[in-house]
């Protein structure tokens, strides 16, 4: 059988109907459905420190370490971080949620809350993050409304201690860990 070749049994299976409307809004609500972290990305600019709350964050490689994320366009906290070159990841413990709202704001002191240390490539990063990633840009290129960043990890440490503040639903959750964090699933 090739690859485009529907096999017997999933001939039989009934196909599925689009049943919200085709708009932002339901593809927003649609993507909702999918968990996933917070981690703010920020940089050391020469006018001081710059930083976003981003959850579309995520691993590309491990050889060579890479990560991405994907900054709106029209972001103007990315249109102060991109020219740097580089930055630093703070991945935000479940106690963070004031943090992430903040870094989520225009016009705030957002480095007005929390301890805050500097990266090896000076970039700050808040104290009590779950981990740390430093970052140089590789490439960038627009993907829709949004820019996506693919960057090479250059240092990082994790603490190894808490749980991840995890956005579900256009909201702020913990992670509910049934049978302890080192549990495994059934």
């Amino acid at each position: 059988m090739t690859d485009t070749q529907i096999s017997p049994v999933s001939a039989a299976w009934p196909r599925l109907e689009r049943t919200a409307p085709s708009d932002q809004r339901s593809f927003r609500d649609a993507l909702g459905r999918y968990p996933t972290g917070v981690v703010l990305v920020s940089a050391m600019t020469d006018d001081g420190p710059v930083g976003m709350a981003v959850n579309s964050f995520t691993s590309v490689s491990l050889d060579p370490p890479l990560v991405s994320f994907c900054p709106m366009l029209t972001s103007t906290t990315w249109a102060k971080i991109r020219p740097v070159g580089g930055f630093a990841i703070s991945t935000l413990r479940d106690c963070h949620t004031d943090v992430s709202r903040l870094f989520s704001r225009r016009d705030v002191d957002r480095f007005g809350i929390g301890e805050w240390r500097l990266s090896p490539a000076g970039h700050p990063v808040i104290a009590d993050a779950l981990g740390w990633i430093d970052a140089t840009v590789e490439w960038m290129t627009d993907a829709g409304d949004h820019e996506l960043v693919v960057a090479r990890a250059t240092a990082w440490s994790e603490s190894g201690d808490g749980d991840p503040l995890v956005f579900y639903r256009g909201g702020y959750h913990r992670l509910a860990v049934e049978g302890g964090p080192d549990a495994p699933l059934p």
